[in-house]
């Protein structure tokens, strides 16, 4: 696997990606996830053109993962990583969280094994309340109106 930015032509290869990957999700009685959309194109291509999309591809040059990112308090905040679940427990995930530079943040679901559980053997630790900035505050806002936090989420940094 080789990481690259994302290109347009690809994006709809993104939302695809997601849906598979959030099928898991369905297995362990959360299928409100499983069947939230995944963000349209139209916004996707905003965060290639910013350069904040960067694909997993295979031999091949077809994307098996993807993550994007929001600048959040002057860093890089994970606002997705997804690999499709054929290319899954390859380390591909990893591979493209290493692949942004310097400090990370992203929110979670605490009790996923794929979510916080992952991202702690990935080097990430939970924030305290306390530790949150005003801009994490806000994307847990957006989440808790989103109904994210019927089940409970943490914020994480690397």
């Amino acid at each position: 696997m080789r990481i690259r930015a994302a290109h347009d032509g690809e994006l709809a290869a993104l939302r695809e990606i997601e849906q598979a990957a959030g099928e898991a999700f369905r297995e362990i009685g959360m299928p409100e996830i499983a069947d939230d959309e995944p963000l349209p194109v139209a916004v996707l291509a905003g965060y290639a053109a910013a350069g904040r999309a960067w694909v997993a591809v295979d031999d091949a040059d077809r994307p098996a993962g993807y993550l994007i990112a929001d600048e959040l308090d002057g860093h890089l905040h994970i606002e997705q990583v997804s690999v499709h679940p054929a290319h899954a427990r390859r380390g591909i995930g990893r591979r493209l969280i290493d692949h942004l530079p310097g400090t990370l943040t992203l929110t979670t679901f605490a009790a996923v094994p794929w979510n916080a559980p992952y991202y702690r053997r990935c080097g990430f630790v939970v924030l305290a309340d306390g530790e949150l900035t005003p801009a994490l505050r806000a994307v847990r806002e957006r989440e808790a109106a989103h109904g994210l936090d019927r089940w409970p989420r943490v914020c994480m940094r690397r």
